[in-house]
Formats: structure tokens, sequence, C-alpha cells
């Protein structure tokens, strides 16, 4: 008797979890905390109108000009990072396809990613189209940081499953952590979201001409560093109580991790700070909202198991 050969191209699509859709998702995280980075060039070397136009770069064309100049080029880039994550995003629904109501987490998580990408894109139009405003700028830039907390969780989901891991700590301080995996998201939020206030503060707007909040600078510095002090109480003391009870491997490894990154990019938001902004220390700042905000997540999610599979 012989085997049957498939036909379909549906008929090859993978019946589990394996390797491979694993470094899909890993694929995915990479290419969304490269989209922070790459936006945070943008607006350091004042780029942000180097495209004045959306969805076309400048009247009648899709590219940029050479009269454009670097500029042009950097933006450019910024928006062609968009394909890319749309085209990983994309690959991930099709492998998990034919298991999407096995794994229905993982399948609507690959979903989210595809269908957030072309309303990301929207609102980085309506921030050229704004002129930079930096309320605009701002929710770019953390609908940005809530696609990098998707794809972490992606790959949590998709690495438990080829792995066959547990998610979820254990021992008999179970509930303390859990209590801290939200601490250490709500505090990490709150930190993002007051640090664009931050940033819409101060000098680097991606355009000479684009607007700025009319806050004092400083004030706003000291309130968004407040989250950031509770972060750091938070984050050393799950790393202490994860190696006093009887917490997963995993979870140990994200506490260490969130405590490493937590204070080098204190550190560096200091350095940062007390140099006048540089362009080279901040653009270290914003790689380090990226690796915050996958760690963070890691933590929440691996201390609460509040998404199912």
């Amino acid at each position: 008797m012989t085997t049957p050969v498939a036909t379909r191209w549906y008929d090859r699509l993978p019946l589990s979890i394996g390797s491979g859709i694993h470094r899909l998702a890993i694929a995915s995280l990479i290419a969304q905390a490269a989209l922070i980075v790459s936006g945070g060039a943008v607006r350091l070397t004042a780029s942000g109108l180097g495209c004045s136009q959306w969805p076309n770069c400048m009247p009648g064309t899709m590219t940029p000009t050479p009269e454009m100049g670097v500029h042009g080029l950097i933006e450019f880039g910024n928006r062609l990072l968009t394909f890319v994550l749309a085209a990983i995003a994309l690959a991930m629904i099709i492998a998990v396809w034919r298991i999407r109501k096995t794994h229905r987490t993982i399948f609507w998580l690959s979903i989210s990613l595809l269908c957030f990408i072309p309303i990301q894109a929207v609102i980085g139009g309506i921030t050229v189209l704004t002129d930079l405003n930096p309320w605009v700028v701002s929710l770019h830039f953390l609908a940005s940081i809530a696609l990098v907390a998707a794809a972490t969780l992606l790959v949590n989901r998709t690495g438990r499953e080829s792995r066959g891991e547990e998610l979820v700590a254990a021992g008999p301080l179970t509930g303390t952590l859990r209590s801290l995996g939200w601490t250490v998201a709500i505090t990490s939020a709150l930190a993002l979201v007051l640090g664009t206030v931050v940033t819409g503060s101060g000098p680097h707007a991606g355009d000479p001409s684009s607007p700025r909040h009319d806050f004092n600078l400083y004030l706003v510095t000291r309130i968004h560093v407040v989250p950031v002090y509770l972060l750091v109480i938070a984050s050393l003391l799950g790393l202490y109580l994860v190696f006093r009870t009887r917490a997963s491997a995993r979870l140990k490894r994200g506490y260490i991790m969130l405590v490493v990154v937590v204070l080098l990019q204190g550190a560096i938001g200091y350095t940062q700070f007390f140099l006048g902004l540089p362009i080279g220390v901040v653009m270290l700042h914003m790689v380090g909202t990226a690796l915050l905000t996958a760690a963070a997540t890691n933590v929440w999610d691996r201390s609460t198991g509040v998404v199912p599979l």
C-alpha cells in the first residue's frame, strides 16, 4: 500500500508547533523591535519629514528622490520595514493555519500582529500629515510597543509548545509572584507612556519645524522616573523571591534579564539627561525601550499566565 501524495499546499502545513514556527515568532519579535529602533533613527536624525507625504513619499512618487538627500532615504527605509513585518506575520498565520482551532491564542496573536501593521502604518502617516505632532508621535511609538509585547507573548507560546515546558511559576508564593508580575507590567507601561511625554518635550522632534510639548523638561523627567523607581523595586523583589521559591527556571531567567535591562536602561536614561541628550545615547535608550518591553512582558506572562494557550 502506498502513501497518498499531498496535492494541496494546505496539506503540507504543520500539524503541531515546532522549531520552525517558533523561529518565525522570534523573527517577528526582532522585526518589531527593529521598527522601534528605526523610528528612533528617523527622529534623531531629523528625518521625520524626509518623506513629506503619505502614502507617497513625495507628490507623485512612492520613493525618495535624490533631491531629498539622506533624510528621505532614512524615512523611506523605516517605511519599508512595514512590508518586512507584514511578510513575517503572514508567514506565521499560514504556518499555524491547520492548528488554528487547537492553538487559538497562537493563531489570534498572529492575526493581531498582521492586522495591526496597517493600523500602525496609518498612524505613521498621520504623524507626517500633522508635521510630527508630539501626541501623534507618542501614539505611533506606543503602538509599536504594543506590537513588541504581542510578539513576546507569541514567542513564549510557541516556545512552550515546541519544548513542552510549563509557562507559569510554581510554589507557595505564586500569589505574590502573580502580584509582582502585574506590578512589573503596570510600572513599565507607565514609564514608557510618561517617557513619550519627556521625548515630546525634548529637543529631538524629528524635524526642526515640528511642534513640541510646552512642558518643563526637568519636571516631566522627574515624573517619568517615579514608575521607573517602582519598577526597579518590583524587579529586585521578584528576583529575590523566584530564587527563594520553586519558581520555574524560565521565570528565574526572565527576572534576571528584566533586572539587567531595567538597571541598564535607568543608567542610560540618567546619562542622556545629564549629557544634554546626545543622539548616540538617546539611540541606546530607544533600544532599551524595546528590550524593556519584551523583558517586562515575559515576566508578566510567566508570573500570571493570564493569556491562555
